[in-house]
């Protein structure tokens, strides 16, 4: 089975590898604070998302860039840096602020562009005016790289109102268009395993995913975390929840994979949440030891 990997797209992009460096700028979300609902999607807990050495909110986009990149700067060496505004919606809130917050990350040495996650009704036209100047198709020659990671979740409207979600897929089908019209690299995450969904379902995403102008996905199994509305489900109703075993998860993926558009760039199979903070399922594996299943898989069923 063979699949183009974030590597294989970063490469094409920017001729060598780079390293994608989380910063947290301390903004929020819709589906918190009331705008749409409070209480937020039913299974999120941003700090489940955070690798070990994000930073608070307190500290300075600068600061947590500093950081980061001395982190990895321990590791393999790069072709530079990608500032990543990962932590709830980057998207949303008075547009100054957010550009003043881009711009900073932009200024750091080494950074050759951002990846900003969001929802897809997270989008205002002057921002978007800004992301098509300064990124897009109105940029300069050598402008930075900018790509715009939306939280689709589920191309099922029954699922995204089951999960608190607050938009529907059209929403997020208009917010990748709408992107891509303007000149601007986008990216898609969808979950595997949210309540209700089949086996149908999940190729299903992956044609309507295929059918839109993304340049990379994001997947990753359910789990409960705790202190989310799904902990609380979980405990009341467990068999509510076909939860999936490694095994059980890479043949989805290697059937979705079928189905996915072959220019698409993996950048992610599954999620690393923090131990302790994860009631179930309790996997126990590294990222790299399911792709080792995931090929197993692919080559037993080929």
């Amino acid at each position: 089975m063979t699949y183009r990997t974030m590597s294989d797209y970063m490469s094409s992009v920017f001729g060598g590898r780079v390293q994608k460096v989380a910063v947290n700028a301390g903004l929020g979300c819709p589906n918190r604070d009331g705008t749409i609902s409070f209480g937020g999607c039913a299974y999120c807990d941003n700090a489940a998302f955070n690798p070990a050495y994000a930073f608070s909110s307190g500290m300075s986009v600068t600061d947590q860039l500093a950081a980061g990149i001395g982190f990895f700067q321990k590791k393999e060496p790069v072709n530079g840096y990608l500032a990543y505004f990962q932590s709830f919606s980057n998207t949303y809130g008075d547009t100054a602020k957010l550009i003043g917050l881009y711009e900073e990350g932009l200024a750091f040495p080494g950074v050759l562009g951002l990846v900003i996650s969001t929802r897809p009704d997270c989008l205002s036209a002057d921002l978007l005016d800004y992301f098509e100047r300064r990124f897009g198709n109105k940029a300069g020659a050598g402008h930075p790289y900018l790509l715009v990671e939306i939280g689709v979740e589920s191309t099922n409207d029954d699922t995204l109102k089951a999960i608190n979600r607050g938009h529907d897929f059209k929403c997020a089908q208009d917010a990748i268009i709408g992107l891509d019209k303007r000149g601007v690299a986008v990216g898609a995450h969808i979950i595997i395993g949210l309540p209700g969904e089949e086996k149908v379902d999940f190729i299903n995403h992956a044609r309507r995913i295929s059918a839109l102008p993304v340049s990379t996905l994001k997947l990753h199994q359910l789990q409960i975390i705790k202190g989310t509305a799904f902990d609380r489900m979980y405990s009341e109703n467990p068999d509510k929840f076909k939860l999936l075993t490694p095994e059980s998860y890479a043949e989805i993926v290697v059937e979705l994979l079928r189905e996915l558009r072959a220019d698409i760039a993996l950048d992610r199979f599954v999620s690393e949440s923090p131990r302790s903070m994860v009631v179930a399922p309790s996997w126990g594996i590294k990222p790299d030891e399911f792709s080792l299943i995931l090929q197993r898989y692919a080559v037993a069923v080929s």
